[in-house]
Parts: structure tokens; C-alpha cells; sequence
């Protein structure tokens, strides 16, 4: 994780709410904990090599491996989200998501895909990913892709932001990659998660599956959706499935016939706090 990035995840929110007298206080306190943090910053891994001494992984189902690669997808994981040298070893309860992902991924374990996560973090579900399905290739997307901790050869991350549309088409539309399986887990704001389904939907295979993940937080949370126009993606999502008409600003024509011409199932869940949707495209 460089400088940059530590600054925008810790202390930018803080910054932007600070006063004028306390704003060089928080820029230089950035700094000194930075340097704090470098001693406990996690090395990369190889995860070919990785691999190689841990071979019992690739027979896991996907609950044991987001827990032991510390996703929050699973049921427990040890809290990510704090700077690296107040992490400690306690399990907190995660979304439990585990057992809806397996129950879509399973028949297709060892087939050979495309796997797009945007919104990867620290790549903890690439790397459980990476395990789960043997024979494909795991893309890890985020707006910080510098905190990405594995590397391998069936392994790729790159730089994205996914609430804007030149980023989606310039990193990822017009690479001209097409995907079995894409999920989302970026910023989970409502815009954002609009335009990244609509946009990319195109992008999956025939019978490919659209993940996204903490679908009611522009519902729940106002500052995901402050300053944006509903309707937020799960109203369109529950309108489609009721066959009712819908309009949003964030959606191109193109994009809406697309969708609605090509999706085959839509199918929400809810984990230990928030809903997750799959949606199936018509083969």
C-alpha cells in the first residue's frame, strides 16, 4: 500500500471534515503512522508457490476458503478494514455469503473461466478464488490496486473505477475480455453499482452469472447514496422481476434493452447483515 492510498482509505474522510487549524496536524499524523504501519504491512504472496505447499487447499469448499484467506465474503473473518497494526487475531462475524456462492459456482468448479472481482481490496477472495476454481484465470479490479497482496500466473489486478464510465470502458470493455462470472464489491454506492451491471453486462459469456454484493446499501445507507437519483439498483432489479417499467439516468437505452433481452434469472439473498444478487444470463 503506498502513501497515496493510505492517505484516501484513513484519513481523507477526516481531512475533508477537519478545520483549516487541524488540517496540517492530519496530513503530518498520516505520515508518522504510514511509516508506523510499514512494519506491519503483509508481503505479497505467490500463490503458485504458495500453492505448491498447500495443495489440501484446492480441495476446500468456498465457506473454509474465504475464512482462511480472511474474506469477509465468509462467515468469520478477522476485521480488514483498520490500518494494518491494530489488526489482531479476533474473529468477528463476516456476511456469510459462502453458501450462495456455492451454490451457483459448484457445477462449475473445474472448468476453465474468466473470474472478475471488482472491488478487490486486498485480494483475499482472489486468492480463495484462485483455490476454489483450479483451471481458470481470477481478475482482482479496484481503485487501489497497489494493495493487492498475491501474484501468480493465472492471477491479474489492475487499476479500476467503477464509477466512472470512461475508466469501465478504457480498463476493461475495450480489452475486449469476456467473463463466466463477474462480482461485484466496490464502492456500493448507487451509481456506482448501476452503471457497473448495465455497462458490463455485456462483457459475460452466455450463461455467465452478475454477482453483486450489498445491494440494499444505497437503501440503508444515506451516503450511498447522497447527492444521487433513485432509483437505487435493487428498485430496478425488483421492477424488472415484476415486469414493471423503469427509468434511470444512469442507464443508456442500449444498455436497458440489452439487459432485459438477455438476462434469464435474478435471485436476491440475504446474509448475516446485508442482500447479495445473482443474476444469470441467458445462454
Amino acid at each position: 500500500m503506498n502513501l497515496k492510498t493510505f492517505y484516501k482509505i484513513f484519513y481523507r474522510h477526516r481531512y475533508k471534515k477537519a478545520s483549516f487549524i487541524l488540517k496540517p496536524y492530519l496530513l503530518i499524523t498520516a505520515l508518522i503512522k504510514y511509516i508506523y504501519n510499514l512494519f506491519y504491512f503483509p508481503k505479497k504472496i505467490d500463490l503458485d508457490v504458495f500453492s505448491n505447499n498447500n495443495k489440501f487447499l484446492f480441495e476446500k469448499d468456498l465457506s473454509f476458503l474465504f475464512e482462511f484467506f480472511n474474506s469477509d465474503k465468509g462467515d468469520f473473518f478477522v476485521n480488514q478494514y483498520s490500518q494494518p497494526y491494530k489488526k489482531n487475531d479476533t474473529k468477528i462475524k463476516a456476511h456469510a455469503y459462502a453458501k450462495f456462492y456455492e451454490k451457483y459456482f459448484k457445477n462449475l468448479r473445474n472448468d476453465n473461466l474468466n473470474i472478475l472481482e471488482i472491488g478487490s481490496f486486498y485480494g483475499n477472495a482472489s486468492a480463495a478464488l484462485f483455490f476454489y476454481f483450479r483451471n481458470s484465470k481470477i481478475f482482482g479490479a479496484d481503485i487501489n490496486p497497489d494493495m493487492y497482496l498475491y501474484k501468480s500466473e493465472r492471477v491479474k489486478n489492475f487499476f479500476l473505477d467503477n464509477s466512472e464510465r470512461i475508466s469501465l470502458d478504457r480498463n476493461l470493455i475495450n480489452k475486449k475480455i469476456n467473463f463466466d462470472i463477474i462480482i461485484e464489491d466496490a464502492s456500493h454506492m448507487l451509481k456506482d453499482q448501476i452503471i457497473s451491471l448495465f455497462m458490463l453486462f455485456k462483457l459475460l459469456r452466455p450463461g455467465g452469472i452478475f454477482i453483486i454484493e450489498e445491494i440494499d446499501f444505497p437503501e440503508k445507507k444515506l451516503n450511498m447514496r447522497e447527492d444521487q437519483e433513485p432509483p437505487d439498483l435493487k428498485s430496478i432489479l425488483k421492477n424488472i422481476l415484476l415486469q414493471k417499467e423503469f427509468f434511470s439516468n444512469y442507464i443508456k437505452e442500449e444498455e436497458k434493452n440489452y439487459f432485459l433481452n438477455n438476462y434469464k434469472s435474478i435471485d436476491f439473498f440475504k446474509g448475516n447483515y446485508n442482500e447479495i444478487v445473482f443474476i444469470k444470463k441467458k445462454i
